[in-house]
């Protein structure tokens, strides 16, 4: 495995000298409750998007809800599986060595530890990507974008984000049970071997590079609509566009706040060697952090619908008694106009007609 280090023995160093005290009824309160509200808050958003997916599956919104719902998925199944594994050691007493002696479950973890954190990311970032090409490129996203393409993405996805978590298994690198003994992941105490460095400096530098996509893509989407609104009256032809775009801005700002601790965290490590500035309770809070991310995810897509906010804005409105929003945009036919506006911008006969609109109006 790695030196005289035999597998079954490779993630049990750690237990001889922890550094990590918490309280254990504090430690499985807190497992049991983030697998629980996360565990409910993802099948009432796989719900929602479902319904929605219904409605427009032959529209081009349905290519952003099957990607959200992925997401969604994604972060369902890292609850059951991840929580599931943290509350059984709980029990356990964390008692390693009586249950894992051929570090068959620690493996286990470690695999999902890894892939439950990236493929979010790597879905937001898709999701980012999709939007800006359906804001910039409507044609081209109409054509190409369909259903079939989107499964193969998420499919793509899922399989680089496998191969990074199989990575050290298949370079016979054992996953390491952590200081606290609630979790395992990268080898993170004495990193000295290039090849522990790199994993934890891949780990976090793909996160960082999902989150920078996702914020570029967001900005580009964001301007785009932004001078499309200025520039047009047709704002009904993008109103769709706001309310998916205000879900990933979103989506966006709570991947950054929960992830970037956990991925700063592990990149300082793999860069310095060691944690010795990185105390047992500073990253196992930036994990914990980061777990927020699966479950403030769907209610991203709970609480930002149209139908939603809609009634905060009547509620705003009320209250306030000001004019804040139009609600032109939220028109239900938005889709169908979306896509007879990209349609009538790109075609060469019917944008004569629509630039001889505007000289018959003034005329008259």
């Amino acid at each position: 495995m790695n030196g005289s280090k035999s597998p079954g023995l490779a993630g049990f160093g750690i237990l001889k000298n922890t550094t990590c005290h918490m309280e254990k009824k504090i430690s499985v309160f807190f497992s049991i409750i983030f697998m629980t509200v996360g565990i409910l808050s993802n099948s009432l958003a796989i719900a929602i998007l479902m319904k929605a997916y219904q409605r427009f599956r032959q529209k081009s919104k349905a290519s952003f809800l099957l990607l959200a719902s992925g997401l969604v998925v994604t972060d369902l199944f890292g609850h059951l599986i991840n929580g599931a594994i943290a509350v059984f050691v709980y029990a356990s007493d964390k008692d390693w060595i009586r249950f894992n002696q051929s570090n068959i479950l620690c493996s286990v973890f470690g695999i999902c530890m890894v892939f439950f954190g990236l493929c979010p990311l790597f879905l937001g970032s898709v999701m980012a990507v999709e939007r800006c090409i359906g804001v910039t490129k409507p044609i081209f996203h109409s054509t190409k974008m369909t259903s079939k393409h989107v499964k193969m993405m998420l499919t793509m996805v899922c399989l680089f984000a496998v191969i990074i978590a199989l990575l050290p298994i298949l370079r016979f690198r054992a996953y390491q049970i952590q200081a606290s003994r609630t979790w395992c992941f990268y080898k993170t105490e004495h990193v000295e071997d290039w090849e522990d460095r790199f994993y934890l400096l891949l780990f976090s530098c793909l996160g960082l590079l999902a989150l920078a996509i996702s914020f570029l893509c967001n900005a580009v989407t964001g301007i785009t609509l932004l001078r499309v609104k200025l520039k047009s009256q047709q704002r009904q032809g993008r109103s769709h566009h706001f309310e998916m775009i205000i879900q990933l801005l979103a989506i966006m700002c709570v991947s950054c706040i929960c992830w970037s601790p956990f991925l700063v965290t592990m990149a300082r490590i793999g860069i310095n060697k060691s944690h010795s500035k990185e105390t047992c309770e500073t990253i196992l809070f930036a994990l914990r952090m980061a777990t927020w991310n699966q479950i403030l995810d769907p209610w991203v897509y709970i609480l930002l619908r149209k139908a939603v906010l809609k009634n905060l804005y009547k509620i705003t409105r009320g209250c306030c008694g000001v004019h804040i929003i139009n609600l032109h945009m939220w028109e239900l036919s938005s889709i169908k106009n979306s896509l007879k506006v990209a349609a009538i911008s790109e075609s060469p006969v019917s944008s004569k007609q629509v630039n001889l609109q505007p000289l018959s109006s003034t005329g008259q």
